[in-house]
């Protein structure tokens, strides 16, 4: 396995420090635990560390009255923390804030060790409690884009749609094809790595309600779906027919303008054209021929759920677009 530091391991490292570092300098108690509450605060996206730092603030605050209730109650020792666990834990967890069972028993145990209950003690124990999250919330402020990336995957993505819609025209025009398919596995792994980036990258962007890179790609793995069904489809072509030629110059064309932009409408009036052509062409003549022109049809069909899908994508888009332009207004 090759070794990386990434940035969550340098956040964490810095963070841990600088908590430790504050909570020295401000004189508290048990200062080495702010730094174990910026470890586990530090997520890998900033709505998460979010999430993750109010449970855990929620926990910590709860356990101080919970442990001078069982503690001053029951006494300072080993089997009343377990006893104490019992109805903590559940109340963390109705109150949807698992994350914080962990980070409070350092509070728990700081108290069970302290072996008193004071003022003196609760503010000492919220001090390292909000040094800790508090500097874990500052250093998850950075978070770096993945605009390019995603961006990088999106060329990628299309690059090979284009490739295989070249080999069906190919294998349309001639009947074979020495074509390896290996942008088909590529592109099943570019999809479901685009996608986990972009859920991330939304997850880092507080302000934003829409996802729209992820959006896209969910629109491309539709679309991947379908070109997966249609190859079969393809390759069972048996002959060459004039149909399979006006087909063939039609998926040429569609694979030069295979892009981020919105042209699927003009590609549907196009398939809406080739249909009625077909339609007014003679009957087939043997059987041959009408099971590759019925496979043809299919195709088409095909092809337009292929391009149904990518406008749908756009249209849904624009609706945003403008509900968001009239709330600003």
């Amino acid at each position: 396995m090759k070794f990386r530091i990434g940035y969550r391991t340098i956040k964490t490292a810095v963070g841990t420090a600088v908590s430790i570092l504050i909570a020295h300098q401000l004189g508290l108690n048990n200062f080495a635990s702010a730094g174990i509450l910026t470890i586990l605060c530090i997520q890998v996206t900033k709505r998460r560390s979010l999430r993750t730092a109010w449970d855990r603030f929620l926990a910590c605050v709860l356990a101080m009255p919970f442990s001078a209730l069982f503690f001053e109650g029951m006494g300072y020792h080993p089997i009343v923390i377990g006893v104490m666990l019992l109805f903590f834990i559940p109340i963390i967890v109705m109150l949807k804030a698992p994350d914080g069972v962990v980070t409070s028993s350092v509070i728990i145990l700081h108290i069970f060790m302290a072996h008193h209950i004071s003022w003196a003690l609760f503010f000492n124990e919220l001090g390292v409690i909000t040094v800790g999250i508090g500097v874990a919330l500052l250093i998850n402020l950075y978070m770096p884009s993945a605009d390019k990336k995603l961006r990088e995957y999106q060329v990628k993505i299309e690059g090979n749609f284009k490739i295989i819609l070249c080999e069906m025209v190919s294998y349309l025009r001639i009947g074979e094809s020495s074509w390896d398919g290996k942008e088909i596995t590529e592109s099943a792994k570019l999809l479901d790595e685009a996608k986990m980036i972009a859920l991330r990258d939304f997850e880092n962007r507080i302000l934003r309600e829409d996802n729209l890179y992820y959006q896209y790609f969910k629109m491309r793995e539709k679309q991947f779906e379908i070109i997966e069904r249609v190859l079969p489809i393809v390759t069972s072509l048996t002959r060459t027919v004039e149909q399979g030629m006006i087909v063939a110059a039609f998926l040429e064309e569609l694979s030069e303008n295979i892009h981020p932009g919105n042209t699927a409408y003009i590609y549907i009036d196009k398939l809406r054209v080739m249909k009625k052509q077909f339609e007014e062409m003679e009957l087939p003549k043997t059987r041959e021929e009408f099971e590759v022109r019925a496979a043809l049809l299919q195709l088409v069909n095909e092809m337009n759920e292929y391009l149904i899908i990518k406008s749908s994508f756009y249209v849904k888009k624009i609706k945003l677009h403008e509900t968001k332009k009239a709330e600003a207004n």
